[in-house]
């Protein structure tokens, strides 16, 4: 993790408790870059994560799904066929 003091030093004691800090308050995240703003008695946290992977799962002809692969020719036929709506604006 990369770590940036921005404004005052601060001690290296006090830097690593951040980071301690930082890390335990976001235990299942990747954080990649720590931002340390000092001002006074004020200091302000903004972390940089890398992005967490997911599968979209929309549901499909009474089925949820990922992707489409699994469906027979039938089932890919009745999502061709499926009517797809707008949201236009309203009047």
């Amino acid at each position: 993790m990369k770590i940036d003091v921005i404004g005052e030093q601060l001690p290296e004691e006090e830097v690593q408790a951040y980071r301690r800090y930082v890390h335990e308050k976001y235990p299942n995240m990747k954080i990649t870059r720590l931002v340390i703003e000092a001002d006074g008695d004020f200091v302000d946290l903004t972390c940089c994560t890398e992005p967490v992977p997911f599968e979209r799962i929309r549901r499909i002809t009474g089925y949820l799904v990922g992707t489409l692969d699994r469906f027979n020719d039938a089932k890919r036929a009745e999502v061709g066929d499926r009517v797809k709506h707008d949201f236009g604006q309203s009047m």
